[in-house]
């Protein structure tokens, strides 16, 4: 597959971009610029306008759907698992200039916009089928440059890992679980030694999860065990 491109790519940054010490302009991921020209090499956000689609149009549209595509793949790939930063990172040099030329002379998509984009756009049928053609044609654009004689598939295990913390950030106990389980299964196992542990310590003891424990049986634990 793609045997007559399968040789190394030669990356070339943007020449715009320099290293200063300006306070105004500093990014704390910088690293997003060698992404960013692999992905141009291989052109694979680029992609997104064969795969997907979207309703808007006319003149008012400000961010289109590919910059918004690159948006929430170099957001994830800087460590931001949602859009929660998103309005940090439309102001960020990096961010502006990764996600489109266009883009690097002003901000991009604010958190609302990336919102609607990631829940409603992506969310759409088509849309869902698309991104699976999408990581099909990728794959396809990295093979065509990678040198190799066999191809090896395999399955792989999604897991759900259980952690709990104390309030220093110490990592008192952990689980590794099915992906397919809830927020709160296995909480009982988990807990059961980390509070046996404590139990003649004195210290008072809170306990703090996401609405997935939210269930009378742990309440009545927590009560059991003298929990605030």
């Amino acid at each position: 597959m793609g045997e007559g491109q399968q040789e190394p790519l030669s990356l070339e940054f943007d020449a715009r971009v320099r290293l200063e010490f300006v306070g105004s302009k500093i990014t704390s991921d910088v690293g997003l610029l060698a992404d960013r020209e692999l992905d141009e090499k291989l052109g694979l956000t680029e992609m997104a306008g064969q795969f997907l689609t979207e309703q808007r149009s006319g003149r008012n549209v400000q961010h289109h759907l590919v910059p918004l595509v690159r948006q929430s793949v170099y957001s994830r790939l800087a460590g931001y698992p949602d859009t929660n930063d998103a309005d940090r990172l439309a102001r960020d040099p990096t961010m502006r200039l990764v996600v489109s030329r266009r883009a690097s002379d002003r901000q991009a998509a604010a958190r609302n916009t990336v919102g609607r984009f990631e829940t409603e756009i992506l969310s759409a049928q088509s849309n869902r089928e698309g991104l699976a053609a999408l990581n099909a044609a990728w794959v396809s654009a990295a093979m065509a440059h990678t040198k190799t004689q066999r191809l090896i598939l395999y399955g792989s295990v999604c897991y759900h890992p259980l952690f709990c913390f104390n309030q220093f950030g110490d990592c008192e106990g952990a689980m590794v679980r099915e992906g397919n389980v809830s927020s709160a299964d296995g909480w009982r196992e988990l807990l059961d030694p980390i509070v046996r542990r404590y139990a003649e310590s004195g210290l008072r003891k809170q306990f703090r999860g996401d609405a997935g424990f939210a269930r009378p049986e742990i309440y009545e634990y927590l009560e059991e065990h003298d929990f605030l």
